[in-house]
């Protein structure tokens, strides 16, 4: 007979929390992490799929925004490319760590997610590992991105990578999280799917990875106000542009209130999904 289900946080018989649980529950976290892994390196033609789809982006729509795009205050010799970098970064880890949570719903229809919910594992513990593995996959499919940056005119030193990634990783955190609240209400793929895209869309379009934010209509500039990727893409457009003149043409925000309000939306997504895959999963 297994131990029953734990909850971090809760005080052993002397008052503290034991060490052995916390063990468990961090191997527990651990494995799931590593599953994650282990089914995104597995599956050669989602990485294909994956890396292929930021190429169109800057192909098609790069050349084809690019004959007509040109905002002012940008240096000549300036090209679209350079401006949609940031943006296919943000919409990579966007999309892949939103659709990594849908690994919930397949492992509800084949049985895997019963099993670790009758383990002695604390659901804590179960989200972590899935908020985890999705948040390394997306920004890892990011980073491998970043050998496109000469390509495109964007030349980073290695402290720019380094504080791109970071971003990358609290913004995939917080989104698969936000998949994640979804997911756990979700019966269906399809469904789930229907949903993040009529949710996602906007977020992604809002978000200024396209065109510059300034100068937009009134109701149009709250909106993007209120999107928290937004600050993500100004963020690592920020790291991008760091030491350049495009910088004070497009980057709206200090990198530190960025980073703030991304770490308060991943804050809440995750305090989110964990509440809601307790309620939802019992």
């Amino acid at each position: 007979m297994g131990r029953p289900p734990l909850t971090l946080g809760t005080p052993g018989r002397a008052g503290a929390v034991e060490p052995e649980r916390w063990r468990h529950e961090v191997r527990a976290a651990y494995a799931i992490w590593l599953r994650e892994l282990i089914r995104f390196v597995s599956e050669r033609a989602r990485i294909l799929g994956a890396l292929g789809q930021p190429l169109i982006y800057l192909a098609i729509m790069g050349t084809g925004f690019g004959a007509t795009f040109r905002p002012a205050a940008v240096p000549r010799g300036f090209s679209y490319l350079e401006f949609m970098y940031p943006g296919v970064l943000g919409m990579t880890v966007l999309f892949t760590a939103i659709f990594s949570a849908i690994s919930i719903i397949w492992d509800r229809e084949f049985g895997f997610l019963k099993e670790i919910l009758v383990a002695p594992v604390a659901r804590v513990s179960i989200v972590a590992g899935k908020v985890a593995g999705g948040a390394t996959v997306a920004t890892l499919q990011g980073v491998l991105l970043l050998i496109l940056a000469p390509i495109v005119g964007v030349h980073l030193g290695l402290a720019q990578v380094a504080g791109v990634a970071f971003v990358m990783l609290l913004v995939a955190a917080s989104l698969t999280s936000f998949g994640l609240v979804i997911a756990s209400r979700m019966a269906t793929m399809e469904g789930f799917q229907v949903v993040m895209n009529f949710l996602v869309l906007p977020l992604w379009l809002l978000s200024g990875a396209f065109f510059p934010l300034r100068g937009l209509p009134l109701w149009m500039t709250a909106l993007t106000r209120i999107d928290p990727l937004t600050y993500a893409v100004d963020a690592l457009r920020g790291m991008v542009y760091a030491g350049s003149p495009l910088a004070s043409a497009f980057v709206q925000h200090p990198y530190r209130l960025n980073v703030a309000i991304i770490l308060l939306f991943l804050v809440v997504m995750l305090t989110a999904a964990i509440t809601t895959f307790r309620s939802r999963e019992d």
